[in-house]
């Protein structure tokens, strides 16, 4: 009896179809590896803070710099960790969220300060929390993006101590766009693509 002339068909489909998946599955590990932060994300909070990990309860915090609720939250936990440290430690990953337009551009500022001036970063984060509606999504649709980094960048200038031309390079530096992009996908990664 002889065969269909579809199973040699069926067998070189399905052959295929392994092999696109294997590579496929090759590629999303390669990605993943690569994606991976050179050193732990986030701000410590507090001048021990990072000394003090390993003696004390570790407080992660995903906060977006241009969310009500994490603006909210972040008043009464800086003061419980003010209150039980050193037995307490915060550390505070920028973590924009999606439906806040420029919540990345925030994000990537507080990186960039913390590259300037890494006293200065939870300041910045306060400014952020301070001054949300400039950059709510209603207040800002007509701004470009560029015009935003201009924006944020002078807000920061004073409260970093560095120019704002200085200040605004730092949207240009890929290093900045990268660990932002890190931190959001090493945070989250079931939300990343």
């Amino acid at each position: 009896m002889a065969r269909p002339a579809r199973a040699p068909l069926l067998r070189r489909l399905l052959l295929l179809a392994a092999l696109a998946a294997s590579c496929s599955y090759y590629l999303l590990v390669l990605q993943a590896q690569a994606s991976a932060p050179p050193r732990y994300d986030g701000f410590a909070y507090g001048g021990g803070a990072a000394a003090a990990w390993k003696d004390a309860v570790l407080v992660e915090a995903f906060l977006d710099p241009l969310c009500p609720d994490s603006r909210d939250a972040w008043h009464p936990l800086k003061l419980a960790v003010e209150r039980y440290a050193p037995r307490v430690s915060l550390i505070v990953h920028p973590f924009p969220l999606p439906f806040h337009t420029y919540a990345f551009h925030a994000c990537r500022a507080l990186y960039i300060a913390n590259k300037l001036n890494s006293s200065s970063t939870y300041p910045l984060l306060e400014l952020f929390f301070k001054n949300q509606e400039k950059f709510y999504n209603s207040a800002a649709s007509s701004l470009s993006a560029p015009a935003v980094a201009a924006e944020m960048s002078k807000m920061a200038a004073q409260t970093v101590g560095n120019s704002v031309s200085e200040f605004l390079s730092g949207f240009s530096d890929r290093r900045t766009d990268t660990a932002a992009r890190v931190s959001f996908r090493v945070s989250f990664p079931r939300y990343v693509t």
